[in-house]
């Protein structure tokens, strides 16, 4: 009966450990950085036009995605010198369409609660192989300093040689303005 038992055991080990490496084969891992001279988000430079480094990690799974990113920030009047960003999220392609639906929480660690806000997002859009559009809706969910304004985005991508591409964005910022 003990090797029946220790048998089974084993067998659920094993069987167990190769489903958890196939499944960690096709979890996707990814790192970005980068330093900027300006980091504007919106239309608004979030370092008072100075520089700025930032970078994140990311990891997925069959289109469900996981990460975090941060950058250095200033803003007159605030202690606020570091952005978080943690978001989460699914994306996937329906007859050439690719949606985009998630989520991303705003920390600004130095500072009070005052600046840390969440949204969540639906992004669309299609690449014509000549040109890509999209269009993305952030919508602003309510915290206990205030009412978060919502978003809305349209862009365009035209490809160029050697993995260059011309981009140009076009958004509203509800109650802020146009970017």
């Amino acid at each position: 009966m003990k090797k029946v038992l220790i048998s089974l055991i084993t067998a659920t080990l094993v069987s167990t450990s190769v489903y958890a490496e196939n499944i960690l084969s096709e979890v996707g891992v990814s790192a970005n950085v980068a330093l900027t001279s300006n980091y504007v988000w919106r239309g608004m430079s979030q370092s008072e036009d100075s520089p700025a480094i930032n970078g994140g990690f990311d990891l997925d799974y069959k289109g469900l995605y996981l990460g975090t990113w941060g950058s250095n920030v200033r803003y007159e009047g605030s202690d606020a010198s570091m952005e978080l960003d943690a978001y989460a999220g699914y994306k996937n392609k329906v007859y050439g369409v690719v949606y985009d639906i998630g989520c991303i929480y705003y920390a600004y660690p130095n500072d009070s609660q005052a600046l840390n806000f969440s949204e969540a997002y639906l992004e669309l859009s299609y690449d014509f192989k000549v040109v890509e559009i999209g269009a993305k809706y952030s919508l602003g969910i309510k915290t206990d300093d205030g009412d978060p304004e919502n978003a809305y985005e349209a862009y365009v991508s035209l490809p160029l040689p050697m993995d260059i591409s011309i981009d140009a964005t076009l958004g509203k910022y509800e109650y802020i303005g146009v970017y």
